[in-house]
């Protein structure tokens, strides 16, 4: 009975333990870890995952699970965006409309769960495509919601106080709710008993259809909720808003202590779970170190919490009574062991990094790692920080760049940040650039994935002193210094068109594959492809635009639909760097390469084979290794005041004197490569 009356479980100690061991090593090795205000930071940017993690708690303890919360949260925020900006609703209006949607959602799924008795797996996973498919379809998977009032923005990115964030009492309120609900209520103890066993709590008199459906209506209103805290903090209201956050809440869900078996958890572990992901994630960025590590760490902690729970359950079928106990203690140790040694490992791999790179390049990083060892040597002066963040870290494209911004790196002698989303994330730019005005960085310069989405936090970043640069693609221009373009949209624009005309005869029919539909830079080509057509070539017509989200696959698997539905079509132009070896793939299995033109923006070095098979007429292009080269260079003269506004030059080092156009660093104009030419290069 006295283990009953414990304030925390075993498990819940064992989890306060290890966030106290990440707090010690991630304040030793990342620099403003351990403030008040990173603190706020940790708090304010888990807020909307938070909200999910309360409201599966008691899902999750009542024996089901609920998929479909990200989808959710997507789906109210187009709503609340389309009701605030299409249907000129207020905003408390527009919230209400979003909580609507987050109640018949919720409904759904309780009504399928409880009434019908499906099972919660397949019925959660069914209604996060359907619900994700509703708001993909309300915006063609394109429109983005943004500008909406200052006052409603303060809920996600003001403070009280200037220090404690404004949608954090939101949180405590939901948490404080759910506590009562779940611990302090004769509904959550029906919630245990059915968890434990259903058949039991029916025999016992419980409600349990009403009581189960309950949670997954509550649960539903909880995504809307979190939807629109997350539109108040993103700034934007996307379809993809909440993608993957399903499965992050059911993580900080489970290494909290509640079962998937149902019967066993609390809000405190989940709680104390969620902390530890998110003190993880901000660790991890703050010390620089590759966020990806986070996700390894994260899935081995929680692979080896869910097989002990495996084997806890066995063991309570097999002997309640003598092993529980036991059986919660090795699950306590092996928990408590294995952060311990993911902190270590953060630890030794900075570390490493820290000394492999200074004794590999031999410049500025070297110098700095020697210094240590040269008597009476005055102190080394802090090298710039610049942070570079590409728009997915995997694109052969950003890979190209990458080489280019660690040679400027080493040439200058600053330290160089690169991280970013593994694939387009808008929501991973922002809380990366959070983080690194935490860090206080010199500089940072991002490649845009949503400009309204990312717009406020440069905003921030300059406010407090940090010099902003954009690249590939631009923010707002008073959210930035400078944006560093590779070259003019109406020069991309014009030499793709001409190039089109010229393989065409100058009439025909062509497609297009993009990227994203949401992008801002391959739209505003995508406009003055258009205006070329108008004025040049009225018997060129634009037949369809396809989206490849950056992706080889997808561009396949889309060029090959327009093969078959737009017979007409000779030519297609893809203005994505993997879409075009995708385009020409597809081209080729049709046989259709003599037939079909593909031409498009994208690296010599992964489209030459299709160039010299001649599925692939023209790959146009700036030189990528050069972008990434002058954008680290323009970091760092903005750093040393040696670029200011109103400057019509830069001295670009090994690329010369290049224009300043406004605010804008000129790389050039575009490559055009062919059979005859693409060999000279090699990027």
């Amino acid at each position: 009975m006295r283990r009953h009356q414990q304030w925390l479980t075993s498990s819940e100690w064992i989890l306060v333990l290890a966030l106290i061991a990440e707090t010690v090593v991630f304040t030793a090795i990342s620099p403003n870890f351990f403030t008040l205000a990173n603190i706020f930071e940790v708090l304010r940017v888990s807020v909307e995952l938070g909200l999910l993690a309360i409201a599966l708690t008691p899902v999750m303890v009542s024996g089901g699970i609920d998929l479909s919360v990200g989808a959710m949260m997507g789906l109210s925020a187009v709503v609340f965006g389309a009701a605030s900006r299409d249907w000129h609703l207020g905003i408390g209006a527009a919230a209400m409309c979003a909580l609507t949607v987050g109640f018949a959602g919720g409904a759904l799924n309780a009504a399928l769960v409880s009434r019908f008795d499906l099972p919660p797996l397949i019925v959660t996973l069914g209604s996060l495509s359907l619900f994700r498919g509703i708001a993909e379809g309300l915006t063609h998977a394109a429109v983005n919601y943004t500008n909406f009032p200052s006052s409603f923005l303060a809920l996600g990115q003001g403070y009280v106080w200037g220090v404690v964030p404004a949608q954090l009492p939101i949180f405590v309120g939901a948490f404080a709710g759910y506590t009562i609900l779940l611990h302090r209520s004769v509904l959550g103890r029906a919630l245990y008993a059915i968890g434990f066993s259903p058949a039991g709590a029916r025999y016992a008199g419980i409600p349990v259809q009403r009581r189960v459906a309950l949670v997954y209506l509550l649960s539903g209103v909880m995504a809307s909720v979190a939807a629109i805290v997350y539109v108040a903090h993103m700034g934007q209201a996307r379809s993809d808003a909440g993608t993957g956050y399903e499965l992050d809440a059911i993580t900080a869900v489970v290494l909290g202590g509640t079962s998937v078996f149902g019967g066993r958890g609390t809000l405190w572990g989940t709680l104390f779970g969620l902390l530890a992901l998110s003190v993880l994630r901000n660790g991890l960025q703050l010390a620089a170190l590759p966020s990806e590590l986070a996700g390894v760490m994260t899935g081995t902690l929680l692979l080896v919490t869910i097989g002990i729970d495996r084997v806890t359950m066995g063991a309570r079928h097999a002997a309640p009574s003598a092993t529980e106990v036991d059986v919660r203690n090795s699950q306590v140790a092996v928990l408590c062991a294995t952060m311990l040694a993911g902190s270590l490992i953060v630890a030794g791999t900075n570390v490493w990094l820290v000394r492999s790179i200074a004794a590999a390049v031999g410049g500025p990083g070297a110098a700095s790692a020697q210094s240590t060892s040269q008597p009476a040597a005055a102190p080394a002066r802090r090298r710039p920080v610049i942070a570079m963040m590409p728009k997915a870290k995997g694109d052969p494209y950003f890979i190209s760049c990458r080489a280019g911004a660690e040679e400027a790196a080493h040439d200058l002698g600053v330290e160089l940040i690169w991280d970013g989303p593994t694939s387009l994330d808008a929501a991973r730019q922002n809380e990366l650039i959070e983080n690194w005005i935490t860090r206080k960085v010199d500089a940072i310069a991002v490649a845009v994935e949503n400009r309204g989405g990312i717009s406020s936090v440069l905003r921030k970043a300059r406010e407090r002193g940090i010099k902003v640069l954009t690249w590939d693609a631009d923010a707002d221009p008073d959210a930035r210094d400078f944006f560093v373009n590779q070259a003019t949209p109406e020069g991309i624009a014009n030499t793709l068109t001409d190039e089109a005309a010229r393989l065409l005869g100058g009439k025909g029919e062509f497609a297009i594959i993009t990227g994203a539909l949401s992008a801002a830079n391959q739209n505003e080509w995508i406009a003055n492809i258009r205006k070329r057509l108008e004025d040049k070539y009225p018997d060129l017509k634009l037949a369809t635009i396809r989206p490849s989200d950056d992706d080889r696959d997808k561009a396949f698997a889309e060029t090959q639909t327009i093969l078959r539905v737009y017979p007409a079509v000779k030519l297609v132009m893809a203005i994505s760097a993997p879409a075009v070896p995708g385009s020409a793939e597809a081209v080729r299995q049709a046989n259709r390469a003599g037939d079909v033109n593909v031409i498009g923006l994208s690296l010599p070095n992964i489209n030459k084979p299709y160039v010299h098979d001649g599925v692939v007429q023209a790959v146009i292009l700036w030189n990528t290794r050069d972008l990434g080269y002058l954008t680290v260079l323009s970091a760092s003269r903005l750093v040393q005041n040696a670029l200011s506004p109103g400057a019509t030059s830069i001295d670009a080092g090994r690329l010369g004197s290049l224009e300043v156009r406004g605010s804008e660093i000129i790389l050039g104009a575009p490559l055009l490569m062919n059979k005859g030419n693409i060999d000279r290069y090699d990027f």
